[in-house]
């Protein structure tokens, strides 16, 4: 068997994707890239570039573009699911009938499932039971992936020589991958880091200081560890790039659009109209927190555990809760021990 796997489809033509794309292509794959949008993939495919979700980025001339899921996913060794979190379901049940059995899927997108609070893992499991399932998760802004600029990521995966065969397929002298097992911790990082990013650039958009933001990410942190071990993951996950570097980068450049839109709530925008606003940069964007924010907070209060500041998130986006007065009630907690 070769070491790498030698074609790929990309599901998902947003930034994140394209950047994976890229790096694919660059290591040599043979990369299909399918777009929701058929003019990003007419762009990507006769411009070498994606305009709207990756703007001023050269692409390689090898990457080959499609609207058509079916076309994308045929004949591939290995399938990278980089959709939205919500759109990872409809996706994989879309792709079903060209889908190739036992090809794995790597799932590159990060977050928890709205209406089922089950992780994009347990979905590929519950969608396509026929493939094996890994997950790609780290700090990783996609326009710097795409550049070539340093990166390093967790790929987690059950299976030891599947994971090794992954990480072959991936690396690149810019993109150092480091192998993990724990499919559960590797997801919780990415999907807890969006909602305390929006938490950051509240407090950010309050001129509240630096001081505020980094207490914020220290305990959004030990919100994220409580949630990963009660679903099974380790702590340890949590405290490497897919959970303490990813939360490192998201909660301190605006970059992140998690980031961007909190500091324009914490500004006095509302939500929708930051949204909305040109100077933002949202409007063809999902920012992964706001769904997050319910989604994870669901989880955690399905499996018991208290995450105040996820909480606080969801009431601000979702219950029309007053900023100002949020944030007291945070301040406001009976003091506990820093280990709860």
């Amino acid at each position: 068997m070769s070491t790498r796997f030698k074609t790929a489809a990309v599901v998902g033509a947003g930034a994140w994707g394209t950047a994976l794309a890229q790096t694919l292509a660059r290591g040599g794959l043979d990369v299909t890239l399918w777009a929701h949008e058929p003019a990003t993939a007419r762009d990507i495919d006769e411009r070498h570039e994606n305009p709207v979700f990756l703007r001023d980025v050269p692409l390689e001339p090898s990457i080959r573009s499609t609207s058509r899921i079916l076309e994308a996913v045929a004949e591939k060794d290995l399938l990278v699911w980089a959709t939205p979190a919500q759109h990872l379901r409809p996706t994989l049940a879309d792709s079903e009938m060209t889908r190739p059995e036992g090809v794995p899927i790597l799932i590159a997108s990060k977050g928890v499932e709205g209406m089922s609070g089950l992780l994009m893992s347990e979905i590929a499991a519950q969608i396509a039971p026929e493939n094996p399932v890994a997950v790609l998760s780290g700090p990783t802004f996609a326009r710097e992936v795409a550049e070539g600029k340093p990166t390093a990521v967790t790929l987690a995966c059950a299976d030891e020589a599947l994971c090794a065969r992954l990480a072959a397929s991936c690396a690149a002298p810019s993109f150092r991958v480091y192998r993990s097992d724990d499919v559960t911790g590797a997801q919780i990082g990415g999907a807890v880091k969006n909602v305390v990013a929006l938490a950051c650039g509240i407090v950010e958009g309050r001129g509240m200081g630096d001081n505020a933001r980094a207490a914020l990410m220290t305990r959004g942190l030990s919100e994220m560890v409580r949630l990963g071990v009660a679903k099974g993951g380790r702590a340890e996950t949590l405290m490497g790039l897919s959970g303490l570097g990813d939360l490192a980068l998201t909660c301190n450049n605006d970059q992140s659009r998690n980031m961007r839109l909190g500091i324009a709530i914490g500004s006095g925008m509302s939500r929708h109209d930051a949204m909305d606003h040109p100077d933002l940069g949202l409007r063809h964007s999902v920012v992964e927190g706001v769904e997050g924010a319910h989604s994870v907070g669901q989880l955690a209060a399905n499996l018991g555990v208290e995450m105040p500041i996820c909480r606080a998130v969801a009431a601000i986006l979702h219950e029309g809760a007053d900023v100002g007065a949020t944030i007291a009630a945070l301040l406001a907690r009976p003091l506990k021990d820093e280990r709860q």
